[in-house]
């Protein structure tokens, strides 16, 4: 049973790499024009109150691609769960305090997932084509969910943090998370919610 786990998650790991590894680009110049960037929500802080570096990072490289030109708008995705956690805010105020023009900011509240922040950047909001920024490893499997969803996207990849443990941790989830994906496009997993379409002018 452990080794038919083993193998499975090495199956579902290797399958995402391979169909989307090309599409993830660390160079900015080779990177195409699209009119949103889909930026993944994350927290400023992480569970034991420290600066999470995920979040500064994945601030950097919206903020490159606006700032080059290789995107027009920002789509927030994230997790808006209550009062005290506000994902896409958090990101806002962050990218505005760079100098981003809240006119080129849009939030979406209900990215409780990347399912569901994929999956509404095309039914809520409009898009068909667009540039998710977020480390490698996040940007692979959003990207598998896209071409899943008829969505053509490439990613941008922020810089990973370098910490071993902190590493080990986020990627040791990362393996699980695609065994989950998988198995969420198997039984057709929609989004928690969808709603009335917004227009990104």
């Amino acid at each position: 049973m452990a080794l038919a786990c083993v193998v499975v998650t090495l199956v579902c790991d290797t399958i995402v790499r391979q169909n989307t590894q090309e599409r993830a680009y660390d160079d900015i110049d080779s990177l195409p024009h699209n009119k949103v960037g889909l930026l993944l929500g994350t927290s400023p802080l992480d569970r034991q109150g420290n600066t999470n570096y995920y979040f500064i990072y994945r601030i950097d490289a919206a903020e490159e691609l606006i700032k080059a030109g290789k995107i027009d708008y920002i789509l927030v995705s994230g997790e808006n769960s209550s009062v005290d956690y506000d994902e896409p805010t958090w990101m806002r105020d962050s990218l505005v305090a760079r100098g981003i023009p809240e006119d080129r900011i849009v939030l979406d509240f209900a990215g409780f997932r990347t399912l569901d922040s994929v999956v509404r950047a095309k039914e809520v909001f409009g898009q068909d084509n667009f540039t998710i920024i977020s480390q490698r490893f996040h940007n692979e499997r959003a990207l598998y969910l896209a071409d899943y969803n008829g969505i053509d996207a490439v990613a941008y990849n922020a810089k990973d943090v370098s910490t071993w443990t902190k590493w080990l941790k986020i990627h040791g989830r990362e393996y699980l998370a695609r065994v989950k994906m998988m198995i969420d496009l198997a039984v057709n997993k929609q989004p928690h919610f969808l709603g009335e379409k917004v227009e990104i002018k």
